[in-house]
């Protein structure tokens, strides 16, 4: 019994294996039989139609590294980040190199019909390097970058060659060299891995006869043939979504098993030259097999590195080629991207139910394991969607085409308005569980539509410098708190255009709240929080109200008092008790809301316990 009003039961069960587990409960009553479902939160619901409950049951030993949670992640995708001016070597004749950085990146059909994406700009490894010290301003500790190795496309999903850099990018030795940088400045490195499909244009089919070796389009002889499906060799071929430049491939074939995942195979020899992990392009169209034998080789040649996957629904529950998918049950990912944080975050700031959204939120939290949680992928925006500022702030693309995208662009009172909420947008990505991931650009006020108007170049030199030191001030506030690192999520009060939540740790605490709403708002928080120290906004009053102005936010920040000297012994004599001085208690910090971020930096994590 809990007092008079509560009655609590317990249940230990052991699941016979790994897997999903769904339970519900009955109970007996005079009033006849109540089903007890999930409803908002995980908490308990009459509804008939409310779901059960989930128990993902994962095999005993998983484990997924360390040094990412807690961490900053940035994505950058690699022709439209920074260029270094270093000259190129063995580039192909058949690519446009633009010497316009402000360009819009090509996009209408060619004579032929076709949109080749065969336009350049010139960003490389070595101009990513030169940018190592602005990344780790930001208190970025990943950085993913989009596919990196020779393709014949800017975007370089059509891989041509995994065990080449591509030629505008540079060489083997200057990713060797950004790799050591990186981790010299406390950041690692996270490659793309394109195995569901590879370029027709490639070595492995070369379909356009680019390469002297014939490839599966070229000869059934071919060492790549039994990588690929030909209904009528050579033109009809299974390919990725209809699209003929992207032949599938194979995965469980041995020998492209054994090329990819085998003990000289790409996975392990680019982890071998300084990578910290894989991020997986359509992780959910790669087979469990070829997933169990990549986890394998990734961890085999380095324990600590990443498995990342891109799945966009619950991946927990994914289901594809027919049966449910076992990602995040210990033998495959590590964790995956976060497109439902994503979803529940925007929509928020789009005026969706707030209470929904939350549930959103604490439905993948409470569905995957806490080891995959503490390293979700949390972005607003990829390569794959439209930029967040234009999301926040522009009109929805709805059915809108290409021509009316490349001229659409925020009003300035858009613009202004996009910002305020793209600020709020900031602060659950950077407070709520999981890693944050900023989409290059996006903390330098970028906007866009859908590919390739999200692919611009970084505005080196007109950047947004206000919104840049606000997300500068988020990644040293990560860097400060341990319960980002994997603390837990408990709600606060969802609603009338609030969200707010506590994160607990086992030393600290956190507690957000954000307004969305055009009307200043109040909240009232515990009393333990009245004295907390205010990271952003405004603290709590003497009677514990939180103020939260228009398109505002607040957090407050909680740790223990250093522990006071112990009392001296009570037989020492009274003339030195009377000289003692009173015990000095833990220097008072100082308001960390007029820190700014390279200061709060500095402070370093904090360790106390509540």
């Amino acid at each position: 019994m809990n007092g008079e009003a509560y009655e609590w039961w317990e249940c230990h069960y052991t699941p016979p294996r790994a897997g999903l587990y769904f339970y519900e409960f009955y109970i007996d009553t005079w009033h006849g039989c109540l089903r007890l479902g999930r409803g908002f939160g995980g908490e308990d619901t009459l509804d008939p139609k409310a779901p059960k409950w989930q128990l993902t049951v994962y095999g005993k030993g998983f484990r997924t590294p360390d040094w990412l949670a807690g961490g900053v992640m940035y994505q950058i995708f690699p022709d439209r980040f920074y260029g270094s001016g270093v000259k190129k070597e063995n580039v192909p004749a058949d690519r446009t190199l633009r010497e316009d950085w402000e360009g819009e990146p090509v996009w209408r059909p060619n004579e032929k019909g076709e949109v080749t994406n065969s336009d350049y700009f010139g960003g490389d490894l070595r101009g990513i390097e030169e940018k190592l010290p602005y990344l780790k301003s930001l208190g970025v500790t990943c950085v993913y970058l989009n596919p990196i190795f020779e393709a014949h496309s800017n975007h370089r999903y059509n891989t041509a060659d995994y065990s080449r850099i591509d030629p505008l990018l540079g060489t083997r030795e200057d990713f060797e060299s950004l790799c050591r940088a990186a981790k010299r400045h406390g950041i690692r490195i996270l490659l793309d891995g394109v195995f569901s499909h590879t370029g027709s244009d490639s070595i492995y089919f070369n379909r356009e006869g680019r390469y002297p070796n014939p490839g599966a389009y070229q000869s059934k002889e071919s060492p790549y043939y039994p990588w690929y499906s030909f209904q009528n060799w050579p033109q009809q071929y299974e390919s990725w979504w209809g699209f003929i430049t992207l032949p599938n491939v194979k995965e469980n074939n041995p020998e492209y098993n054994r090329y990819i995942n085998g003990e000289d195979g790409i996975v392990r020899s680019w982890i071998g030259r300084g990578a910290s992990g894989w991020r997986l392009d359509v992780a959910d169209e790669l087979p469990d097999e070829f997933l169990d034998n990549l986890r394998a080789a990734v961890k085999e040649q380095d324990p600590d590195a990443m498995v990342l996957g891109e799945v966009w629904e619950d991946a927990s529950t994914k289901s594809a080629y027919g049966q449910r998918r076992k990602y995040l049950l210990g033998t495959q990912l590590d964790s995956v991207m976060n497109y439902p944080f994503r979803d529940a975050i925007l929509g928020f700031l789009t005026g969706a139910d707030p209470a929904c959204m939350m549930d959103r939120i604490l439905s993948i939290v409470e569905n995957y394991p806490s080891q995959v949680v503490r390293l979700l992928m949390n972005h607003i925006g990829t390569h794959d969607t439209e930029r967040a500022l234009t999301v926040l702030g522009g009109e929805p693309t709805g059915n809108r085409g290409r021509e009316w995208q490349s001229t659409a662009c925020l009003s300035p009172e858009q613009r202004q308005r996009g910002l305020r909420l793209l600020r709020l947008a900031a602060v659950l990505q950077f407070t709520l569980p999981g890693v944050p991931c900023v989409y290059y650009g996006d903390e330098a006020g970028m906007e866009g539509y859908k590919d390739p108007f999200n692919r611009r170049c970084y505005p080196w030199g007109k950047e947004n410098k206000e919104l840049i030191e606000w997300y500068r001030r988020l990644g040293a506030m990560r860097a400060f708190c341990p319960c980002l690192k994997e603390g837990a999520l408990e709600p606060f009060h969802v609603g009338d255009h609030i969200l707010s939540y506590f994160r607990y740790g086992d030393g600290d605490a956190l507690f957000c709240a954000v307004n969305r709403g055009e009307h200043p708002k109040m909240l009232y928080v515990p009393h333990d929080w009245r004295g907390a120290r205010v990271l952003f906004g405004t603290g709590a009053d003497e009677d514990g109200g939180v103020f939260l102005p228009p398109y505002g936010c607040a957090i407050l920040y909680l740790a223990a008092p250093e522990p006071q000297p112990e009392p001296e012994p009570e037989s020492e004599p009274e003339s030195r008790k009377e000289e003692a001085k009173e015990p000095q208690g833990a220097a008072e910090e100082p308001d960390l809301s007029s820190l700014s971020a390279s200061e709060l930096a500095s402070r370093g994590p904090v360790s106390k316990r509540i």
